[in-house]
């Protein structure tokens, strides 16, 4: 699947984008932050707070305890604030 790292989570992790492939047992956005977080010192900085980062599923905003199966694409962001 694909990942996207938008703002800050981008600017931690160095990259705006990868394809990942995690193992079975993750199978919800916040496992596949926790996996994320080991897998080095710049992911778990990027992750430290799992609680603000919000995500979306092929384009639609999820919840931490979303279902990955099947997803296409995954994107991590801060909140957002408008004006």
């Amino acid at each position: 699947m694909k990942v996207k790292y938008f703002a800050w989570v981008r600017e931690r992790i160095g990259k705006a984008e990868e394809t990942i492939e995690p193992p079975a047992s993750v199978r919800t956005v916040e496992e596949l932050i926790a996996w994320l977080s080991g897998r080095s010192e710049a992911y778990a900085y990027a992750f430290e707070k799992p609680k603000v980062i919000r995500a979306a599923i092929d384009h639609a905003h999820v919840k931490p305890n979303a279902a990955i199966a099947g997803a296409r694409e995954i994107a991590f962001f801060p909140p957002m604030t408008g004006g």
